[in-house]
C-alpha cells in the first residue's frame, strides 16, 4: 500500500504534551523567549513565502491562546483571531498545506482545529453560559453549571469502491468543474460503525451494495472539524444509480482509463493535499499523471 506520508496532514511530528495543560505550566512557557506562536484567523493562517510566520509571544496578537505542544527542542502555541494582519501574510490553510513541512503540517491542523470549535462553542450546551478556556484551550468549562465542554470532532468516511474487475468506482458533485470525479464520502451516523457507514454511504449514493470493506488510512481535515477515515471495498453489485442530489454521475473506470483521461484532460481528480487523492493513486499502483483540481 502507497505510504499515507504523501498527503497532508498525516504524519504530525509535534508531542502534543496534554500532560503539561495546566496553567503554570502554560504560563512558564509563553514566558519563555523561545517559544513560537501562529496567529490563527477564521479563513487564515500567518505565512512568511512557502512557511508559517511564527513568531515570539511578545510579538503575538491578542486572542483565544491555544498550547500545540512540543517540536524540535522548542514550545509551541498558537492565538486565535478573528483575522489575520495584512502584516503577516494571510492564506488559507489549503493554500498553504502543501509546501509545508511535516512538523509545521501538524501544527497548523492542530491549531485551526482547535480555533474553528472555539469560535462556534462560546455557549455552555447545558445551561447556554458563555464558557472559559481551560487546558491550553484544549477545553471549555462552564463558570455556572459545572460542565467541561471538549473539541468536537466530525468522522467521515471516504472509500475507493472496486469491481470484480478491479475497476474503481467514482462520482461527482453537482457543483464540481466538469470532468471532476472523485471518491464517495459521508459522515457517521450515531450507533454506526464505520464499516457499516461505507456501506450505507455508497448504497444510498450510487445505489451499489458492498460487501468486504478494509481501512485503509485516516486524515484530519479542519474544514471545519472532521476526521477523514478512508476504506477500500469490494462491490457486490454493478448498476449505478445516482441519488442526483449529493451525486449527479458515477462511474466504473479503469486504470487505463484514469490515466488516458487525465492526460487528455477529461478526467479531474481531487488534489494531492486530500486522501481521496492517495486513495484512488493507491489503487491505481502510482502517481497520476493529469488535471486536479
Amino acid at each position: 500500500m502507497a505510504d499515507p506520508a504523501l498527503f497532508a496532514f498525516a504524519c504530525p511530528q509535534h508531542d502534543r504534551r496534554s500532560d503539561l495543560r495546566v496553567d503554570d505550566q502554560i504560563e512558564r512557557a509563553w514566558a519563555d523567549p523561545s517559544t513560537r506562536v501562529l496567529a490563527v484567523g477564521s479563513n487564515a493562517v500567518a505565512t512568511e513565502g512557502d512557511a508559517l510566520r511564527w513568531i515570539a509571544p511578545g510579538d503575538a496578537p491578542d486572542g483565544e491562546r491555544i498550547y500545540l505542544g512540543e517540536a524540535d527542542g522548542r514550545t509551541w502555541f498558537a492565538v486565535g483571531v478573528d483575522e489575520v494582519g495584512e502584516g503577516f501574510d494571510p492564506r488559507t490553510l489549503r493554500e498553504a498545506a502543501l509546501s509545508l513541512s511535516e512538523t509545521d503540517a501538524g501544527l497548523v491542523v492542530h491549531a485551526v482545529g482547535i480555533a474553528n470549535w472555539h469560535r462556534t462553542h462560546g455557549f455552555c450546551a447545558r445551561c447556554g453560559t458563555p464558557s472559559e478556556p481551560a487546558q491550553g484551550g484544549h477545553v471549555r468549562r462552564c463558570p455556572s453549571c459545572g460542565a467541561q465542554h471538549f473539541p468536537r470532532t466530525d468522522p467521515a468516511v471516504i472509500m475507493l469502491i472496486t469491481d470484480d474487475d478491479d475497476r474503481a468506482l467514482l462520482g461527482r458533485h453537482p457543483a464540481w468543474p466538469e470532468g471532476r470525479y472523485s471518491t464517495l464520502a459521508g459522515f457517521l451516523e450515531p450507533g454506526e460503525a464505520l464499516e457499516d457507514a461505507v456501506r450505507r454511504e455508497v448504497g444510498e449514493e450510487v445505489g451499489i451494495r458492498v460487501g468486504e470493506v478494509t481501512y485503509a488510512a485516516s486524515q484530519p481535515w479542519p474544514f471545519p472539524a472532521s476526521l477523514m477515515v478512508g476504506f477500500f471495498g469490494r462491490a457486490s453489485s454493478h448498476d449505478v444509480h445516482v441519488d442526483g442530489a449529493e451525486i449527479e454521475h458515477a462511474r466504473w473506470f479503469t486504470r487505463d482509463e484514469v490515466t488516458d483521461l487525465s492526460k487528455e484532460g477529461g478526467l479531474g481528480l481531487p488534489g494531492t493535499l486530500s486522501i481521496s487523492r492517495w486513495l484512488i493513486e493507491t489503487w491505481h499502483g502510482g502517481l497520476i499523471v493529469g488535471a486536479w483540481t
